[in-house]
């Protein structure tokens, strides 16, 4: 791995993985979740409400059923119909009063939990922008996805059901136990029994599966950011015939997902039946002891029948929420990742006094400069040197030398360890960094382009830019002539990262791009490694046109592109070992001329 290159694939893992092992109370996440819901008070207040009016219209229905079977009087063949149907209809009344209320209770809870997933990935993402680079630089793109997709929508299934049903669990089985209490108290000891086995046997699989739903994000993540990595690469893969290698690495994810998802599913299900086979041991318990009573005279049939009714009102939403605990702890594994990602630190503000750089001339001066991405491993030793306005700079070294290490410290993605970097005069630690970055233009070697018109796409950096503003700035960059031939000009849509155009294409792009955008500095990183020589060459003078007058820092792969350069910094293991021109350089007969002859040998070969 470069010595420039962010972290180490093993720390990665390890931070991740010390990270994922922390729990999050439950407290805390039911906390976090009710600030999101709180938002909606209203709402969730007309769904409480028509919660506990369906929930008690529905209660009523047994207490009915238990009147119409007392209308029949058992051995003598005597039935008054009219009380048995007067009950009956109104069975059917509550029950249809109560069937409706549920409708638009369900619609209610469904566009409530519509907002808050709105809400809530509107703050994952807003976060994800305000992240600082190093954070990008430790967590793979598939595994930030996951959480924004998958975990979400996880949370976003459990507000809109399991919520609407512990609402309603809770209600009727405080109802139901009400009401069993007025028809018959010594029936309900039978509960004393079953109750306490199902609550205890409930928080014991609830402890041993959380960590198990944890586990299963955590390996879901992982598979989504392997696949992701993956299709980006495809080209690669099938170039180099890796193809089984690849479907080898994807097979052992894989069955890690699907073992993690298999084990998290199967103690999760056992919770429902098992509590389930408890409430049926109460049922039969009621029936015999409802019989004995019976025989005494001690209770009516119809109330037999009331409280059996009552009973399994009871024990249903007590076995349906053992049941919705296995999804609550999938609801708190993804809780537990979204917040965490949404509590990641920012990048750090602006200093309360920090200035906004305006009227920038363009003066960079680095002294002392030392820094590492990770404590205890320095990339940057000591640099110092000075960019004049106007100046180009050529920053040239071998790979790993520590070239693009130095940009993301002029451009303040990351705080250097120690000395100053210097704009203006201006420690840029004590400028904003929106001012900072504002003062530069970037052309990176890795192109972005985005799905939008080619009109867009170059428009990007800049407000109210008109057509004839991009045409110009196109002409400059020598690819107007292959925008007009398409179809639709500057009207074409470019496909996810402008994959149907080619590199060099895209290369030009951004290159026109960075013409529209009037800064006093500019920062090309390998900026013509994705065009050919030939295009190369023709748009030479446009580069030129576009540094004119500007600070600029080149990283330069093809030596012969810098010859020009007012001053060349030369880099090796993280250190400048030789400053000067090209034509001083080369005849110092140092570094810098081995490199250059090497590949100058290369290009004649």
């Amino acid at each position: 791995m470069n010595k420039n290159s962010k972290f180490d694939t093993g720390s990665i893992r390890r931070a991740v993985d010390a990270q994922n092992r922390v729990k999050t109370p439950k407290k805390y996440l039911l906390a976090r979740l009710w600030k999101y819901l709180y938002h909606y008070k209203w709402l969730l207040l007309l769904a409480a409400l028509l919660t506990v009016s369906s929930n008690l219209l529905s209660l009523v229905g047994p207490t009915l059923s238990g009147r119409a079977i007392d209308a029949i009087e058992p051995g003598k063949g005597k039935v008054d119909f009219s009380t048995v149907f007067f009950y009956a209809s109104l069975m059917i009344g509550f029950y249809i009063a109560s069937s409706v209320m549920s409708y638009v209770l369900s619609i209610i809870m469904i566009k409530l939990s519509r907002s808050v997933v709105y809400r809530m990935r509107r703050d994952v993402f807003d976060r994800l922008t305000r992240l600082p680079v190093s954070f990008f630089d430790r967590h793979q793109t598939g595994e930030i996805i996951s959480i924004i997709s998958y975990d979400i929508d996880t949370i976003n299934a459990s507000l809109s059901t399991d919520l609407l049903h512990i609402a309603t669990s809770l209600i009727t089985v405080v109802g139901s136990l009400v009401m069993m209490l007025m028809i018959c108290p010594p029936l309900v000891l039978v509960f004393t029994v079953t109750i306490p086995a199902s609550i205890l046997f409930t928080r014991y699989m609830t402890k041993r599966v959380r960590p198990l739903f944890r586990k299963r994000s955590i390996k879901l993540g992982e598979l989504n950011g392997y696949v992701e990595e993956i299709t980006g690469g495809l080209k690669t893969i099938k170039a180099y015939n890796r193809e089984d290698v690849m479907i080898n690495r994807f097979d052992a994810h894989n069955t890690d997902a699907v073992d993690a998802y298999f084990e998290t599913e199967y103690y999760g299900r056992i919770t429902g039946p098992s509590v389930n086979f408890i409430n049926n041991i109460s049922l039969a318990m009621i029936s015999v002891f409802g019989s004995l009573l019976y025989l005494t005279g001690g209770i009516s049939l119809g109330d037999i029948s009331s409280f059996v009714l009552y009973s399994r009102k009871f024990s249903g939403p007590i076995n349906e929420f053992a049941n919705i605990i296995s999804e609550l702890q999938s609801t708190f594994a993804a809780a537990e990742r979204v917040f965490r990602l949404i509590d990641e630190l920012p990048e750090p503000d602006d200093a309360p006094d920090a200035l906004t750089l305006t009227d920038v001339r363009g003066d960079v001066r680095l002294e002392n400069v030392t820094f590492g991405y990770e404590n205890g491993k320095t990339i940057l030793h000591d640099l110092n040197f000075t960019a004049d306005s106007g100046k180009l700079i050529a920053i040239v070294g071998p790979t790993g030398a520590g070239k693009t290490t130095i940009i993301n410290l002029l451009m303040r993605f990351y705080d250097i360890n120690e000395g100053s970097i210097t704009v203006d005069d201006h420690d840029v630690r004590d400028v904003t960094r929106a001012s900072l970055r504002r003062a530069y233009t970037m052309v990176l070697q890795d192109t972005w382009l985005f799905h939008g018109t080619i009109f867009e796409n170059i428009a990007y950096g800049k407000d109210g830019v008109t057509l004839a503003e991009v045409e110009a700035a196109a002409k400059a960059a020598k690819i107007h002539g292959y925008i007009k031939r398409l179809p639709n000009g500057y009207n074409t849509v470019l496909s996810d990262n402008g994959v149907n155009i080619s590199k060099g294409q895209k290369q030009l792009l951004t290159i026109a791009r960075a013409m529209l955008i009037d800064s006093k500095m500019l920062i090309l990183d390998e900026a013509t490694s994705n065009v050919d020589t030939q295009t190369e060459r023709k748009i030479q003078s446009a580069m030129r046109s576009l540094m004119r007058g500007k600070t600029c820092f080149v990283i330069a792969h093809r030596l012969s592109t810098i010859r020009h350069a007012d001053l060349i910094l030369v880099m090796r293991d993280g250190r400048i070992v030789e400053t000067g021109t090209h034509d001083s350089l080369i005849a110092d007969n140092g570094f810098y001329a081995s490199l250059y002859r090497s590949q100058f040998d290369r290009e004649d070969s």
